[in-house]
């Protein structure tokens, strides 16, 4: 399975590895391209140093002696004798005479006559000699010297060695073939090595690709290293895991919103048909006969009309929490929220009946509201505590303060209180802590899920505090303009 997912053409470590070696062979043939042009260039003109130093070497009598020589056969050999290559001698008359010639490559290349003139020119020059590298009427390339010969003060011709650059181009071809050779054997060590640390490189990935195959499996729960010693990876999997947090997060909102939703289904159809179940067992009461006696006609007619009343508030609260998750816009404005309260006064104390209302503000509260949707939540908290005090000994405080960035609102009773339990849900809706007292009152259990839906709209939120027999405490925390 491991070879397979090698050599699989997909497979970012067989496409790492083919592409390293790839940039290393070309890097080889671009060192290879340079090293021959080099070589040559270093061979051709090393060669050509070596046959000019040598003419350098022999004076002019020596070079008289030999062209005397070649044309007297009866005299002596030749005194110069260069191994490997041929010697010509070029008169002013272009006329040609072979000094010297190598057994194997005996040909005579021969130049035009304004070299050979342009070169007795040159005769007066410190280095007077003429390299040329050429390849003439189809034969093998030479390398041709050209050197003007002066005795007996005069110029006398040209002295031309040649020889072929067989041997050089030989010379060349071994050196390019070791090069070869070492090339071949880096790449077959390269192959092996960078397989090896390609694999240990890429084990982080392997592991993460594991590890998320396993969380796609359906363990959303598990979280990928973040310690596996490559910074690359280890950001990718912190981000993986952050993602992963957030999913895990909205999975779990979506299911708890589910359950919210199928238990806000049940208790709204709940709400709903008591009060409908109730209209209905009058009116089935009065289709009977009990419409012919007037004061049971009467009592039928006024407990419709407080269950029509109390089915109305309902539907109306659901409106209002279908206005609130569509996020409406607040038409909001800058006003001072003690004032707003201070004005709601007579409507407060009346609603508190007997019991004693105090309204502590000993600072101003500046905040951008909507005043209506603000009275709302107001006369909201208000009625709960009036619901959970005494009719006769009750106190209820609303009382404000603010700091550098925000104002509190706080309304306090001395109820009896709310136990701890049920401290997480009074703002889920329909929820009731007491559902006799709630139903007493006409209440759905909605009122306190307005206003926090309302304060969150506003960028505040509610916060609750409450101990048995002692009271309970609804805060409001407002951003201050």
């Amino acid at each position: 399975m491991k070879h397979k997912r090698f050599f699989h053409l997909n497979s970012l470590r067989l496409q790492l590895l083919s592409r390293s070696l790839l940039v290393i062979l070309s890097l080889l043939m671009l060192i290879g391209v340079f090293q021959y042009v080099f070589m040559k260039q270093f061979i051709y003109t090393n060669k050509i140093r070596s046959i000019e130093d040598q003419i350098h070497l022999i004076p002019d009598d020596v070079w008289k002696h030999d062209i005397e020589t070649s044309q007297n056969v009866k005299k002596s050999r030749p005194m110069v004798y260069f191994p490997g290559v041929n010697i010509t001698f070029i008169n002013q008359k272009i006329t040609s005479l072979r000094l010297a010639k190598d057994p194997h490559h005996s040909y005579f290349p021969k130049l035009s006559a304004s070299t050979y003139k342009q070169v007795m020119k040159n005769s007066n020059q410190p280095n007077n000699t003429t390299s040329l590298i050429k390849k003439i009427d189809g034969h093998q390339e030479q390398v041709i010297v050209l050197k003007p010969i002066i005795f007996d003060g005069e110029i006398q011709g040209v002295i031309q060695i040649n020889t072929p650059t067989e041997s050089l181009k030989d010379l060349l071809i071994r050196q390019m073939l070791i090069f070869l050779m070492l090339s071949l054997t880096a790449m077959t060590i390269a192959f092996f090595v960078f397989s090896s640390v390609l694999k240990q490189t890429l084990i982080p990935l392997f592991t993460t690709t594991k590890k998320v195959e396993h969380i796609n499996a359906g363990s959303l729960h598990d979280r990928l290293p973040v310690n596996q010693g490559q910074i690359e990876m280890d950001r990718l999997s912190l981000s993986i895991n952050e993602m992963l947090e957030r999913l895990e997060k909205a999975f779990k909102a979506e299911t708890e919103a589910k359950e919210q939703m199928r238990r806000f289904v049940a208790d709204a159809s709940h709400e709903l048909r008591t009060p409908l179940t109730s209209i209905h067992g009058f009116l089935e009461v009065l289709l009977r006969g009990a419409s012919s006696n007037p004061e049971q006609l009467n009592d039928a007619l006024k407990s419709m009309y407080g269950e029509s009343k109390r089915l109305r508030k309902l539907i109306q609260d659901l409106l209002l929490l279908a206005q609130l998750d569509q996020l409406p816009p607040f038409q909001k404005e800058c006003c001072f929220v003690d004032e707003l309260i201070l004005d709601m006064k007579p409507q407060l104390i009346l609603l508190a009946g007997n019991r004693n209302v105090l309204f502590d503000f000993p600072s101003r509260l500046p905040s951008e509201i909507n005043k209506d949707q603000f009275k709302q939540v107001i006369l909201n908290l208000f009625s709960n505590a009036v619901q959970h005090t005494n009719p006769n000994t009750g106190v209820i405080q609303v009382i404000g303060k603010t700091n550098e960035k925000e104002l509190s609102l706080t309304i306090q009773d001395n109820g009896h209180g709310i136990p701890q339990e049920n401290l997480p849900h009074l703002f889920e809706r329909f929820y009731k802590a007491d559902a006799s007292r709630s139903r007493a009152y006409g209440g759905a259990g909605l009122g306190l899920a307005i206003s926090a839906s309302i304060i969150e709209l506003h960028g505040g939120k509610i916060r609750v505090e409450s101990k048995l027999n002692v009271g309970t405490a609804f805060e409001i925390v407002l951003p201050l303009t």
